[in-house]
Formats: structure tokens, C-alpha cells, sequence
């Protein structure tokens, strides 16, 4: 298995079952791509990936209809993206990104989970070499028809760095470059992605002892209950032992 594929579901394991805004995030990640594209999705790339991830993660059309049209409306919302950087226990890197109508709160609150579970804050910038921005794509493998030869050449055509499943999924990474390639290309073959989302995939990762381990879960979860965040990543490495003493 690929790198990118490895952390996504080690990532989606240990915490994404415990989100329960995936709505809100996909509703303000609708306000932004209508603030910077307008409201039809036919001219707007970015609202018809935001389009595509709600019916990914099966919210109704009308929470989507509404989402667009409260972005367009006058009193929209006056979102803005805003990444934070910093480290937690063991020196594991941690990149927070974030949607916020008030970066004053955001970065107060950012800071204070840093505090609190005895990481620290840092300089935006300071990880650029530890996470690399790629571009990716999860399909429902049932899909695929064609032979799986055929398909890999046609991802690889369209930009495609990693190729990757299991039994239910696929998972294709691109390079940031190419994400719009590779989502033109599934569009041509009539393939719908369950979602197309741009994350950081850490190049390295960090290994921990258990106590730091349980911290470090602990303030990802934290971040992820902040109504601001986004996403957050790390390089911290997951083991099934790890994955055990959280139960």
C-alpha cells in the first residue's frame, strides 16, 4: 500500500468516526468556493468538488441548495482560510487548517490546545518540509469495470502518483498540480468520486512512546471539536498496538 493510502486510513480510524461536523465543514467549504467562483457549479470547479464530497458524505441536496444559497445571499458569512503549525509531544508535527469568520478566536483557541496537551505553536512555514500537498481521489471500487491494467494506465494518463486500494476502495494520489487533471479525467470516464479533496500527506513520521501517543490523540481530537478547524494532520506513527491502548 502507498504512503498516502497508509495515513488515510490510519488517520479515518482513529478519528474520523469520532467527527460529527462533517456537515458544517462541507458547508463552509461550499461559502468559499461560491465567495471565489459564484454559485453554479457548471463554471465553478471548486463548488462542484464541494458538490461531490457532500454526496460522498451523504448530505441531503437541500443542505447543500441552502449552503449555496445562504453563500451567495448578501449577509453571507465572511470566511477566510487560515493554516496554523506547531508541534505536540515528541516532536510531532502538526498542521492545523482552518475556516474562520474571526481569526482573533481562531488563533486563541489554536493556542490554547497547543497549551494544553504541552505542545507549542509555531511559525507558519516551519513545516513545509515534513508535509507535501497531494491531491486525493476515493472511489467505490464496484466502479471499476474495465480491467484493472486498463484503468491504472488511464489514472497514470491523468496524473496519477499512486494508485491504491483495498476491498471497498481506491485511492488515488496526484501531485497538487495535477488535481484538476485527474478530476477531468474521472469525469470523462463517467466515474464519480465518493470524494476530491487537496491534504497534506506527511513525507516522513515521528515515532512516539504510548503516553505521548495518547496525548497527541487527545489534541487531534480537541482541534477537531473546534467549530473553526477544518483538518488537521500530523506525522505521528500509528501502530495496531498503539491503536489498541486507546480502547
Amino acid at each position: 500500500m502507498g504512503r498516502a493510502f497508509e495515513y488515510r486510513k490510519a488517520s479515518k480510524m482513529a478519528r474520523w468516526d469520532k467527527m460529527a461536523k462533517t456537515f458544517s465543514k462541507i458547508g463552509k467549504d461550499i461559502a468559499l468556493a461560491v465567495k471565489a467562483g459564484g454559485p453554479d457549479p457548471e463554471s465553478n470547479p471548486a463548488l462542484r468538488r464541494c458538490i461531490q464530497n457532500a454526496k460522498g458524505a451523504n448530505m441531503p441536496k437541500d443542505n447543500v441548495e441552502r449552503a449555496i444559497k445562504k453563500a451567495s445571499g448578501a449577509d453571507a458569512d465572511n470566511y477566510e482560510e487560515i493554516t496554523y503549525e506547531g508541534y505536540g509531544q515528541g516532536g510531532v508535527a502538526i498542521f492545523v487548517e482552518c475556516t474562520t469568520n474571526n481569526p482573533t478566536r481562531t488563533v486563541a483557541n489554536v493556542r490554547a490546545v497547543f497549551n494544553k496537551f504541552d505542545g507549542n505553536l509555531g511559525k507558519n512555514g516551519e513545516l513545509a518540509f515534513i508535509f507535501d500537498r497531494k491531491g486525493i481521489f476515493t472511489l467505490e471500487k464496484s466502479l471499476v469495470t474495465m480491467p484493472w491494467d486498463d484503468f491504472e494506465m488511464e489514472m497514470i494518463d491523468g496524473g496519477a502518483e499512486e494508485i491504491d486500494s483495498d476491498d471497498e476502495e481506491i485511492m488515488i494520489t496526484t501531485a497538487f498540480e495535477d488535481f484538476g487533471t485527474l478530476s477531468h479525467k474521472l469525469h470523462e470516464m463517467g466515474l464519480e468520486a465518493k470524494s476530491a479533496e487537496l491534504q497534506r500527506i506527511a513525507n516522513n513520521t515521528k515515532e512516539v512512546n504510548e503516553e505521548q501517543f495518547k496525548a497527541n490523540m487527545k489534541m487531534l481530537d480537541r482541534f477537531e471539536e473546534d467549530d473553526d478547524v477544518q483538518n488537521v494532520y500530523h506525522n505521528m506513527e500509528i501502530t495496531d498496538e498503539m491503536m489498541e491502548s486507546l480502547s
